[in-house]
This record gives structure tokens, C-alpha cells and sequence, in this order.
């Protein structure tokens, strides 16, 4: 019978369903048993040892149902695990499940990324504990070290491609939340998460930058860190991780980390989604549809590519202006608009580049017919 926690259901509203590592008609006790094995190598339930009791609950509610909920792969489910060991610091566990992790098809290389990628969040000291541990682990299985590099960046290249990767993930940075720190000093701190924390860890190799983000939402979920829960949560988004992995992903660190920190995590995540519900309600759509004169069009495009490249750094409520050409004819453009709402569209009427493209590009357009519309998924988000 696949079963989901009680606790965490009234906290989602809802039950996840069962991962492919169970079937229908397996009770949480064969569902335990064939994990652990496969994790392990030995059996649960045994009854041994100076605490027979505890490891019976331990065993079945870990690897009888956390592992039955929500839809995670074994690899996904050890690389979480692995990374919320290391930020606990908690390293005899850490090193049983290093080993489980490579039994499951976790690479010595993705299993070294996992542990690089805690440094930006606990610090070098703790990260280095959690390193050694892992070395540990593949000094007894004979693998060579150092292992072979990841590094991407150059001293030259580690600004730009960390500045590539925030504004993927973060548009428009964090500015707002470093200004006003005596000296100016924001700034540098500002410069290290782009250099360092993206340009250098982020870019790494072995782990996508799909899987890095939800690692680091479950460091984070350890850690209690409720603003940058916030806004990890849209960074996962935006690195394509659906909600409900995000949530699968804080529900598999539920057991290490106890109820409260788990529950807290996937408040934040119910509330970005009732909140991103209530934007997608209100938020303004339309279609442009525009002639321009061909002979123009060359003059035209570079002032269009301007405008909206201006409206997409500079206002959070300008959600997406996405242009089109037909094919067979290129001055026949089509502009997909998304306001959060109304008064974002208002807003974005007045400002200096939207001002400077209508102006200049007067003469240029033949025909002008704006299209309001509805969504038909109101609340599916364009990646």
C-alpha cells in the first residue's frame, strides 16, 4: 500500500504519488526491505543490535515511505541525502550513504560536486569535513585521486559566465538587498556570488545546473534560511525543477532534519504557489501584431530588441514581450505580452525606453493591432 506522511499532507493540501521504486501491491515493510538492500547490500528489520526499536521505526519510515513519495529517482534520492549529511556535519552517516550513493549509479565525480556545492552555503571548513569523508569512501574502493577536474571558468571568463547563469536564475540580482551596507561594501559581497558562487561553483561540470539548484534548496532547507527559501524556490523554477520536485526533494530531507525545518520549507513553497496562482489570475496577455515598412525593418528590429531587452532587466512587472517574424514574411511581427497585471502595463507605457521605441519607430509601422487574450493554462509559466 503506498502511503504518504499525515503531517506533510495537511501541510501541502495534497498527497504526492509513489516513485518508481515501489509497486501497487508492495506494503511499506517490502518497500523498506528491497530499498535498503539496494542501497545497502544487507537487510532491514533485522531486530539486531542495542536498539532494535528505534531502527525498525528509522528503517520503515525512511526507506518504507519517504522513498515511496513523490517522484525521485534513487540517484536523486542519495544525492539529496548526501548533501543534507554534509550540512549537518553529521559524517559517519555521510560516509554510509557516499557509498549507497556510487551503488545507485551516483558518479565519484556528480558525488564530489554534490559536496563542492555546499561550500558557498556552510562555509569551507564544514565542506572540507564532508570532502574528507568522501575521499574516505573512494580511497577504500580503490579509485585514484584527485579525480578528474570540473572547472569551466577561467580568470578571465568567471564573471561573465557567473553573470550568465544569476540572471538565469536570478533576474536582476540581488542588488537591492546589498545596498545601503556601510561603506559601499555591498558591492563586494555582490561580486562574490556572481565570480564565486556562480561563475566558479555553479558552472562546474558533472551536475547540471538543474540539479545544483535543487541540491542547494535542500542546504537550504537544513539551514532554516526562510529569504533565501524564497527565492530559491523561483530559481529552481527557472532552472526548469517543477514544484513538485522541490517539494519531493524537502520531503526526502524530512527524516535528517526533523518536522519543524521540513515544514517550514514547504509552507514557503505553498505560499510562492498561491501566490504565483493569484499573479497568473490577474496578469495582462495581448498579442501585437505589426506591419512594419520593409525598407525600415533593419531600424526597426535593433529599436524593438533595445526596448525589450530594457523591459525585461529593468521591470520585475514586464513578464515576458517574446517577438516574432513570419518566415516568408519578416516584417510581419508578432509580440507575445505578459504583464503581472493592468497597472504594470500602465507603468510600462511610461517609461523612458518603451517612450524612445515608440517615437522612433512611428514612421516604421504600417499597421498596429493589439489583441487581448486569455490563458488557457493561467497558471503554467514560460521557461
Amino acid at each position: 500500500m503506498k502511503r504518504t506522511i499525515g503531517l506533510i499532507v495537511l501541510v501541502l493540501a495534497g498527497s504526492l504519488s509513489a516513485t518508481a521504486q515501489t509497486t501497487d501491491n508492495m506494503d511499506r515493510i517490502e518497500v523498506c526491505k528491497q530499498n535498503y538492500h539496494t542501497l545497502f547490500g544487507g537487510e532491514a528489520l533485522t531486530g539486531q543490535g542495542t536498539d532494535p526499536e528505534m531502527m525498525d521505526i528509522l528503517q520503515k519510515f525512511i526507506f518504507g515511505e519517504v522513498f515511496q513519495t513523490g517522484h525521485l529517482t534513487l540517484k536523486q534520492r542519495e544525492m539529496i541525502t548526501c548533501i543534507t549529511l554534509a550540512t549537518m556535519q553529521t559524517l559517519p552517516q555521510l560516509k554510509a550513504h557516499a557509498e549507497a550513493a556510487l551503488k545507485v549509479g551516483v558518479t565519484p565525480e556528480e558525488l564530489r560536486e554534490v559536496i563542492y556545492l555546499t561550500a558557498p552555503f556552510i562555509g569551507f571548513p564544514r565542506m572540507l569535513n564532508a570532502l574528507g569523508t568522501i575521499n574516505e569512501v573512494f580511497q577504500e574502493q580503490g579509485l585514484s585521486l584527485p579525480l578528474n577536474r570540473q572547472g569551466t571558468v577561467t580568470e578571465a571568463t568567471r564573471h561573465a559566465t557567473g553573470r550568465a547563469i544569476q540572471e538565469r536564475l536570478y533576474p536582476g540580482g540581488i542588488a537591492s538587498v546589498m545596498a545601503g551596507l556601510p561603506g559601499d561594501l555591498g558591492k563586494p559581497v555582490e561580486q562574490f556570488l556572481t565570480d564565486y558562487f556562480f561563475g566558479e561553483i555553479y558552472s562546474r561540470g558533472a551536475l547540471d545546473l538543474q540539479t545544483r539548484e535543487l541540491l542547494g534548496y535542500c542546504v537550504l532547507t537544513t539551514l532554516e534560511a526562510e529569504n533565501q527559501l524564497r527565492s530559491h524556490y523561483h530559481g529552481n523554477i527557472n532552472a526548469g525543477n517543477t514544484p513538485e520536485t522541490v517539494t519531493a526533494a524537502v520531503i526526502q530531507c524530512l527524516p535528517y532534519i526533523g518536522f519543524p525545518a521540513a515544514i517550514r520549507a514547504l509552507r514557503i513553497i505553498g505560499e510562492q504557489q498561491s501566490a504565483n496562482r493569484e499573479r497568473a489570475v490577474g496578469k495582462l496577455v495581448r498579442l501585437s501584431r505589426i506591419v512594419v515598412d520593409p525598407a525600415q525593418l533593419d531600424a526597426y528590429n535593433a529599436l524593438l530588441k533595445e526596448e525589450i531587452e530594457a523591459s525585461m532587466r529593468l521591470e520585475p512587472g514586464v513578464l515576458t514581450l517574446y517577438a516574432t517574424a513570419e518566415k516568408k514574411a519578416p516584417n510581419r511581427i508578432t509580440i507575445l505580452e505578459i504583464y503581472a497585471d493592468r497597472a504594470a502595463y500602465e507603468s510600462h507605457l511610461q517609461t523612458p525606453h518603451f517612450r524612445k521605441y515608440k517615437q522612433g519607430t512611428l514612421s516604421m509601422v504600417r499597421e498596429l493591432e493589439l489583441v487581448d487574450v486569455e490563458p488557457l493554462i493561467p497558471e503554467l509559466k514560460i521557461k
